[in-house]
């Protein structure tokens, strides 16, 4: 008998390029990684000194795609601004994934989209994703068809 937990359909499905991926912030919490930590070691240091005195502020930010106003903490826009015009052939996939989950409020990608965004072949993405070694909490996402 097997014990199952919320989110087993994740570990039946076969992902293929077309699968989307997110980040499971589930993840970090059951493996108590601190997620913040590693967050901040992505941003430069400038970034980084930056925030540690703007914790609890609020920054309005317009989606420029929908034009909608958005309140957002310094952190979110740190990434935003950091991460902009980033070459993301120069660093880890795993990394260069994460940042583009980050940026894009976590929004589910394919490998396929992934591949268009950080020029790295979708097959290759889906090989480090799909594998038994779950990365940085990056997993298939549960899409609602």
């Amino acid at each position: 008998m097997s014990n199952q937990t919320g989110g087993s359909p994740l570990h039946r499905i076969k992902p293929t390029p077309e699968t989307k991926f997110h980040i499971d912030y589930g993840w970090w919490d059951n493996q108590q990684a601190e997620l913040q930590t590693y967050i901040l070691s992505l941003l430069p240091e400038a970034y980084r000194e930056m925030l540690q005195n703007k914790q609890d502020e609020k920054l309005d930010w317009v989606d420029p795609n929908t034009a909608e106003v958005q309140q957002i903490d310094p952190m979110q826009q740190a990434l935003r601004e950091a991460f902009n015009n980033v070459d993301f052939t120069q660093m880890p996939l795993v990394d260069a994934v994460f940042r583009i989950f980050l940026t894009n409020s976590n929004k589910p990608l394919s490998p396929i989209e992934l591949e268009a965004i950080i020029g790295r072949p979708a097959t290759t993405i889906l090989r480090t994703l799909a594998g038994t070694r779950v990365y940085r909490g990056l997993r298939p996402a549960m899409v609602d068809e």
